[in-house]
């Protein structure tokens, strides 16, 4: 069985409907066949209307979507001969965050993204996806292993934030963050980024200072989750939806602001619906940015990097007195 949504009930009601037509069908009688044809074509109309019209903090729900395919799904169906790496070197493994070498479209790579986990255990285990400052330290490792041997960087993007507890903070969260944008911003090897689920605060940003930012259709990427935003400004945890779309958090928001660079379609209902489908859609996308990354002279590679995030944004003159 499927795990719905809250908005795609419409959609379980006619597939509750086609299950229970297909069980009481016996010897495969015309009626019964017409009647499912005519449901199946039902819920493809609901599913298109429903899903052209998504507002963003539906949108925020199928990102957060415990089915979502996982940075190591992504590794699992592009890559080969991974080889994971762990450890900072100064305190511990950080599970939320996974990251190795292994080959993709015939060359070496780094990848390295957060992983939330699947069963309820391995989300303990990884902390829900909120990296801790060794998180983010194993990350700086393996980057600069990364720019040392020359091979590019792909980064798989996926955390509601960095983990805001008081360890965390005694053993520098924000310094681990704020050195990761420091050095991801002169790596001299190309870096793509993918934002594949939620992309959440600097806890996602410290894994996505880089050439390209790629996002799926319903991924979101924000400075502060809808809930945190509804709290802060309102006081009042039934704005999120309010928040949400304020936020300009979505693909098509990010797009139009020039805070990514491409939107990558999902399968409908999401990149769950199909994780097949969806890893192929972002292989692709993966292979066209990296090829025209690696063309480029090393010099021109970080020109390009430090121009494209001077451009984010609107610097505006004081207003006259």
């Amino acid at each position: 069985m499927r795990d719905y949504l809250d908005f795609e009930q419409p959609i379980r009601e006619i597939e509750e409907k086609i299950e229970k037509a297909l069980a009481a069908s016996t010897g495969g009688k015309a009626a019964a066949q017409g009647e499912i044809r005519k449901l199946r074509a039902k819920l493809a109309q609901v599913e298109h209307e429903l899903y052209q019209r998504l507002t963003p903090w539906q949108r925020t729900q199928l990102a957060r979507h415990p089915l979502r395919p996982s940075t190591l799904d992504y590794i699992e169906g592009l890559m080969r001969d991974f080889v994971e790496l762990h450890g900072d070197r100064v305190f511990g493994d950080d599970r939320a965050i996974v990251g190795g070498f292994a080959r993709f479209n015939e060359r070496t790579v780094l990848v390295i993204g957060h992983q939330k986990g699947k069963t309820l255990k391995e989300r303990m285990q990884r902390n829900f996806g909120m990296p801790n400052p060794e998180g983010y330290r194993k990350a700086l490792r393996l980057m600069r292993l990364a720019e040392k041997f020359n091979h590019p960087i792909i980064s798989f993007i996926d955390t509601p934030g960095a983990y805001p507890g008081i360890g965390a903070e005694e053993r520098g969260q924000a310094e681990a963050i704020a050195r990761n944008l420091l050095v991801m911003s002169q790596l001299t090897v190309p870096i793509v980024s993918v934002v594949i689920g939620e992309g959440g605060s600097g806890g996602a940003l410290a894994l996505g200072v880089s050439d390209r930012i790629l996002m799926l259709e319903h991924a979101v990427y924000s400075v502060i989750s809808p809930e945190g935003c509804a709290a802060i400004l309102w006081d009042d945890p039934t704005k999120v939806q309010d928040a949400a779309s304020a936020l300009k958090m979505t693909a098509s928001d990010l797009l139009t602001l020039g805070v990514i660079d491409e939107i990558i379609p999902e399968p409908l209902g999401g990149a769950h619906r199909d994780p097949k489908t969806a890893c192929a859609l972002v292989g692709k996308a993966i292979i066209n940015h990296l090829s025209d990354l690696l063309d480029l002279p090393v010099k021109d590679l970080m020109t390009r990097r430090e121009q494209k995030y001077r451009r984010i944004g609107v610097v505006c003159d004081p207003l006259p007195t």
